[in-house]
């Protein structure tokens, strides 16, 4: 146990018996009232976000971590498999564990996955961006490569992103993997 006031943000604690994130932590004074800690936290078991007031005294249950770099393999029903690039083991990851991001994965791709003390898997970190190529869009006519409208477009991972006019079946696009936007197109 460790006082909140040593808590920083990324840090993961046990709340209310599950493994929480710290997205975002602030530490408030209102006025006469007592110094508290407001939290944003997500449950990494559920996905789900949560908000709560520590007080400045309060200690919390913080979760030793190790991290590992492990290869995405493919699907298998609802888990992904993932190998160790040390040991070549291979292990079953769930999707709640890597979260919306999971759409973008692609063969070969190395990700960071985030063990807890116990061994459980408690969250996977995908690169913050990813070039994948664009297999399916609207053709653009020169009329629309002229204006800065947005259209959608599916990736050869499946999922579907709004990128530009000028943007083709064909083009290699970076995508940020936390919101899901266009970022820019690769040079081949």
């Amino acid at each position: 146990m460790i006082s909140i006031s040593n808590v920083s943000k990324g840090s993961i604690i046990r709340f209310k018996g599950e493994p929480h994130s710290i997205e975002s932590l602030v530490h408030r004074t209102p006025g006469n009232l007592r110094a508290f800690y407001q939290a944003n936290m997500k449950n990494l078991k559920t996905g789900r976000n949560v908000e709560y007031r520590f007080s400045a005294s309060e200690s919390v249950d913080l979760i030793v971590t190790e991290r590992k770099q492990y290869q995405y393999l493919y699907p298998d029903g609802d888990d992904y498999v993932m190998m160790d690039t040390d040991t070549f083991d291979q292990i079953n990851v769930p999707e709640v564990a890597i979260g919306s991001g999971s759409r973008f994965l692609k063969d070969g791709i190395t990700v960071t996955i985030v063990f807890s003390d116990d061994g459980s898997i408690l969250a996977v970190e995908l690169p913050t961006f990813v070039e994948v190529e664009v297999v399916e869009t609207s053709p653009a006519s020169k009329d629309d490569r002229a204006t800065s409208g947005t259209k959608p477009a599916v990736v050869e991972t499946g999922a579907e992103i709004s990128v530009p006019m000028f943007i083709q079946t064909g083009s290699i696009v970076r995508v940020d993997t936390r919101t899901g936007e266009y970022m820019e197109r690769v040079k081949k």
